[in-house]
């Protein structure tokens, strides 16, 4: 039997089966995964970046439109460093800054992530599509996973108002859990005005806000990092081209910087702790009583074009509408303040194409 090898190739050399969509990848030992830069193999997810990276899988796409969805996560290992011999010390992920990641497929921005560490996993979900001609024939398709202030096509002026609010090198650490490629849905459509809570809206990989920890979660968004990214996703996801209202709320802020936990202060502590989140509770309930309570926007970005003109955007009680545009080339960055006391929360969005 003869084998033809191409390229440098040799004869003790195996040819790789290329995926046919549909198909799912959860580790990184996969012979399809054959191109990495800055990311270690594992086992019982893809792998993990040390850094702004790259990973590259062949993919049977027969001509036909590819839609792509990956699944990035942080958890305690995703600190910088993680990867040296003697380890990242003392660091750990819950306590780092957020980080603002582009996702780009083929050279081309797709979408962005904020993600920030937590008690557990934290996980967000890129969904975009790649077109027939972006597939080269060798089936070669490339994914990277890089800090905003990496590679180009990414304004300065959202570079400038990132810089010491967000994580420098925010790749460290960050895992590819899962991979999946599939043929795109024929005449998937979105219903018309129908909402979507905020939990969905980060599913579907609308809004980026943090990262969930379950991806089955429902409700509204806490966005205690002040910042959310509103994506281009495909067509028949959610909001592809025309314009969405994004509807804000806000939740009493019962957070607060523990004190030393010496055992023979606990008792206090938790005392102290009930006592301050009530209060809080008490005075939001109060603003909320006066329709007082409602977040507000200090601006919108594109994220390769700077500065837009602001939204239209209307309070009804406790409750900001912003009137946007659903983007369909570049990502928005939302810059959001909360009243004292309180967190703003992503309650829904809706599209009107």
């Amino acid at each position: 039997m003869t084998t033809l090898l191409h390229g440098p190739a040799t004869a003790f050399d195996e040819p790789v089966v290329a995926l046919s969509p549909p198909a799912e990848l959860f580790n990184g030992r996969a012979a399809a995964l054959q191109v990495t830069d800055l990311f270690h193999r594992g086992d019982h997810i893809m792998g993990r970046f040390e850094g702004s990276g790259l990973v590259g899988f062949k993919v049977a796409a027969g001509g036909r439109r590819l839609r792509v969805k990956v699944v990035l996560s942080v958890d305690a290992t995703s600190v910088p460093g993680w990867h040296l011999p003697e380890g990242p010390g003392e660091v750990r992920a819950a306590h780092l800054p957020p980080r603002l990641l582009q996702v780009r497929a083929q050279g081309r921005l797709r979408q962005c992530v904020l993600l920030k560490g937590g008690k557990g996993t934290m996980s967000a979900r890129v969904v975009f599509d790649l077109m027939p001609e972006e597939v080269p024939d060798d089936g070669l398709v490339c994914v990277e996973v890089l800090d905003i202030a990496e590679g180009r096509d990414v304004s300065r002026e959202v570079r400038d108002a990132m810089a010491g609010t967000i994580m420098d090198g925010g790749a460290a650490g960050v895992r590819i859990d899962r991979v999946a490629f599939e043929e795109c849905p024929d005449g998937a459509k979105t219903p018309l005005g129908e909402a979507m809570d905020g939990a969905r809206c980060e599913v579907v990989s609308l809004v980026s806000s943090g990262g969930l920890a379950h991806l089955n979660r429902r409700g509204t968004r806490p966005l205690r990092t002040g910042l959310f990214v509103v994506n281009p996703v495909p067509p028949g996801v959610f909001g592809s081209g025309g314009r969405l209202t994004v509807r804000l709320g806000s939740r009493a802020d019962t957070s607060a910087n523990r004190p030393a936990t010496a055992r023979d202060r606990a008792l206090m502590r938790r005392a102290l702790l009930r006592v301050g989140g009530e209060a809080k509770r008490v005075r939001h309930a109060a603003r909320e009583a006066m329709c007082s309570a409602a977040p507000y926007v200090e601006g919108v970005m594109s994220v390769q074009d700077g500065g837009l003109t602001r939204p239209v955007r209307s309070t009804d009680g406790n409750t900001l509408e912003l009137d946007l545009p659903a983007p369909v080339a570049s990502p928005l960055l939302v810059v959001v303040a909360p009243r004292e006391g309180a967190v703003p929360t992503l309650v829904s969005a809706s599209w009107i194409p």
